[in-house]
Parts: C-alpha cells; structure tokens; sequence
C-alpha cells in the first residue's frame, strides 16, 4: 500500500526557495516511479517533475526546467521536489504521485496513488 504526504511547502516571495518533501509510508516506495503535479486556482492539474524508481532518470515540465530539482531517497521512502529562482505563476497546490510504470511518465492518468497536496504561494 501507497501512503503519500507532502510537506515542505508555504510562503515565499519571488526569487526564493523551498523544498518539498514526499514521504511514503508504504513498504515499496523503491518500485514506483514518482511524480510531482500542481493546480493553480482555476485551472487544470499539470505535470511538474518524473522520477523513475532509481533517481537515474527525470524529466521536468518546460515551465520549471532549469528551476526545480527533482529527487529520491529510497532508503528514507521520500522523494523531494527543489524548487529555485520561484515566480508568482508557481503558486499552485503541489501533490506527489506513484505509478507502477516504469521509466518517468508525464500522464496524470498513469499514477495511481495520489497525496493530499501542499500549498506553494508565491508573492511578487
């Protein structure tokens, strides 16, 4: 079984930092490939960050590319989300997600287990 909750997330202004925490109180957290996805006020969820099962491969939305970092400590069954040089448009509530696929995968549909959510609010 898949238990996901986020942490980590707040208040920061434009062009500062925090980290998200993903914590995975299952037992398999090392067979998943993890995801990060975010919903802004008034629109549809949307893909941010892949992660396959080892931490070897990801790939990251256009949007956040170059900002955001995503990574994986299996022996700690979290995964994290670094999110850098932070705009007003990132304000979103920001939710981790577990897939049995293998390799990243960018498709909602594809993730099973989902968490809770973690507000991001960026002030400009």
């Amino acid at each position: 079984q898949v238990r996901l909750v986020e942490s980590g997330g707040g208040l920061v202004q434009a062009g500062g930092s925090l980290r998200l925490s993903c914590l995975d109180s299952g037992r398999t957290f090392s067979s998943y490939t993890m995801g990060w996805f975010r919903q802004a006020p008034g629109k549809e969820r949307e893909f941010v960050a892949a992660i396959n099962w080892s931490g070897g491969s990801t790939y990251y939305a256009d949007s956040v590319k170059g900002r955001f970092t995503i990574s994986r400590d299996n022996a700690k069954n979290t995964m994290y989300l670094q999110m850098n040089t932070l705009k007003p448009e990132d304000t979103a509530v920001y939710c981790c997600a577990a897939t049995r696929n293998v390799g990243v995968d960018t498709r909602e549909s594809q993730y099973r287990y989902w968490g809770q959510g973690t507000q991001v609010t960026v002030s400009s």
